[in-house]
């Protein structure tokens, strides 16, 4: 890539930094970048901005992306989280140079964590937690010195070792470095660098019973990994300091750190620590629940990943966090699924229709488009009988004047059919009406009348004697206001939940050609939205998510909404 073209497809400010790097031979010309997420929970949809910047940005530049998983803290870290992960980063259309791990470094770290308590630059506490809090100041007040800041370097080694060796028992000791403690950046208060931890490590076993911290073991395994740019959210601006002080202070290979803003979105809460307490207090059923932000729970919702990347693209790379409305987010998951996804007919909510004058016990084969946005998905044959199913909302006995579908002495459209006429409700001893007796005119084939004449509503519906029985999930928004975190006082996050986000419908039937989707197929049941086939379904009974419904309340907003141009800075 020449460097005129490097500098056009610099779109945001940490393209044009890449750029100007590659374009000045800083890295020998090389970009290699990473995306480290913590194994303690399932990705949510905020990570896919992070995800596709780093192996968007490597591959634009003909370089590398890997994947290393901060596994410092196996408290919290599960080999559940680490499969999870990767599937999810597969899913959205990126395949690691390489998968690593903070423990593969654990060796070296320790070495050079020797090394700096041996130049006097880091020392062994014995304060606890509270005491290192309460010792470290305020934004307005400068910390104050441990009392144990000033140990001999000769008894910090000697401490140091006997923490690895498992002598002390967990919050006992820590190993912090010695900066200033009289910074006014927090993060150069001595920080901790690291924690005794006597619990097993999903991947070193009982190796180990001291764990870096994050901070010392970010920066060091990105030198070690040869990364040129450590891309990271604006909340490691301030950590930055502390990123290069540890490279200068071990005067190794120094990688150059770039934060940007992270993606956050109205209706939704992406905490980790929040949605685990989801998982734990049985609000939701599990990380990949259909209603959870997680990309596990996205995709099993039937979200296709082009929607995440296409927003994520529409967003850009800014400097400045913001909160993107949930609804341009669905606005690209209708964009993709209205051109990817294949459609049938569904009914959920089923009214017997009985097809007067069609021959009983006959089957009429009616040809069906697949999907009107893409000709090359081709088309489908939908059966046609006596009895039919339509959706109990498409009937009213004494419609209203606006009311364009079935009626009494109404015709109306089927889909892909013919004309019906209802000519005859049938009710049972309350009242309640039980079916509908409708001639079909069978000069209408396809959905056009010869003579001419027009009618104003069209139907899905289903053969009664073909239809595939189906559980149907209706999902709502797991979150009722736009900010969930506004609560009265006394209440927390749980207070904002959508009180029956999940409801159930056990009465839909569908077409017969849903028994070839495959489970995590996504298509549109006409007029009613898009659902995909849960991993939940089985021979005997399918499972559906609703994924999104048709109707787009973004469009006019997205219409007055101006894009990011061409090398506009974020």
């Amino acid at each position: 890539m020449s460097d005129s073209d490097f500098m056009a497809s610099s779109r945001d400010f940490i393209r044009e930094a890449i750029a100007e790097d590659i374009h000045a031979g800083r890295f020998d010309g090389r970009l290699q970048t990473r995306f480290p997420p913590e194994p303690n929970g399932y990705l949510h949809i905020g990570h896919a901005k992070a995800i596709g910047l780093n192996f968007d940005v490597a591959a634009e530049y003909n370089g590398i992306c890997n994947l290393r998983f901060d596994d410092t803290n196996p408290l919290k870290e599960e080999q559940e989280f680490v499969d999870a992960q990767l599937a999810d980063i597969r899913w959205l259309g990126y395949e690691p140079a390489n998968v690593y791990y903070a423990s593969d470094y654990f060796v070296q770290l320790y070495e050079w964590a020797i090394e700096l308590i041996e130049k006097g630059r880091a020392y062994v506490d014995d304060l606890s937690q509270e005491e290192i809090r309460a010792y470290r100041g305020t934004l307005t007040q400068p910390g104050s010195e441990s009392p144990y800041r000033n140990r001999s370097v000769e008894e910090n080694l000697d401490l140091f070792r006997r923490m690895k060796e498992g002598e002390f028992p967990d919050g006992a000791k820590v190993l912090r470095a010695k900066i200033d403690m009289g910074s006014p950046n927090i993060n150069l208060r001595d920080p901790v660098m690291y924690r005794i931890r006597h619990v097993e490590h999903q991947r070193t076993g009982n190796e180990w019973c001291i764990y870096p911290m994050y901070d010392w073991a970010h920066g060091q395994s990105d030198s070690i990994e040869g990364v040129t740019h450590s891309l990271c959210s604006l909340e490691y601006l301030n950590h930055r300091p502390l990123y290069d002080w540890y490279l200068d202070a071990l005067d190794v290979y120094h990688p150059q750190q770039w934060e940007f803003a992270r993606l956050h979105f109205t209706y939704t809460v992406t905490s980790k620590r929040r949605l685990l307490r989801l998982v734990q207090e049985g609000y939701v059923n599990g990380w990949d629940d259909p209603r959870m932000p997680t990309l596990a729970g996205q995709r099993r919702r039937g979200v296709p990943a082009k929607a995440l990347r296409d927003l994520c693209d529409h967003v850009g790379v800014a400097r400045t966090n913001s909160t993107v409305a949930i609804d341009l987010l669905e606005y690209y998951i209708r964009q993709e699924l209205n051109r990817t996804a294949n459609r049938v007919m569904g009914v959920l909510d089923p009214l017997p229709v009985v097809i007067t004058n069609f021959p009983e016990g006959e089957t009429e084969w009616l040809e069906a488009v697949n999907n009107p946005e893409d000709e090359s998905a081709g088309s489908r044959h939908v059966p046609f009988s006596r009895n039919l199913l339509i959706e109990r909302a498409d009937f009213m006995e004494d419609p209203p004047r606006k009311f364009f579908r079935l009626a009494p002495g109404r015709e109306v459209r089927l889909r892909w059919g013919y004309f019906i006429r209802c000519e005859n409700v049938i009710k049972d001893a309350r009242g309640n009406i039980v079916a509908l007796h409708c001639a079909y005119d069978p000069e209408t084939k396809g959905g056009y009348a010869p003579d001419g004449r027009k009618v104003r509503g069209t139907l899905h519906w289903v053969s009664a004697d073909h239809a595939v029985p189906a559980e149907v999930r209706l999902y709502e928004r797991l979150f009722k206001v736009e900010n969930p975190y506004d609560v009265p006082e006394g209440q927390d996050f749980t207070a904002n939940l959508t009180a029956n986000s999940l409801s159930v419908q056990n009465s839909a039937q569908l077409e017969p050609s849903v028994q070839e989707l495959a489970v995590g197929e996504t298509v549109q049941f006409e007029r009613k939205g898009y659902f995909c086939l849960d991993p939940d379904s089985d021979k005997e009974r399918l499972v559906f998510n609703r994924a999104i419904s048709l109707r787009d309340t973004w469009a006019k907003i997205q219409a007055s909404t101006p894009r990011r141009k061409s090398g506009e800075r974020g």
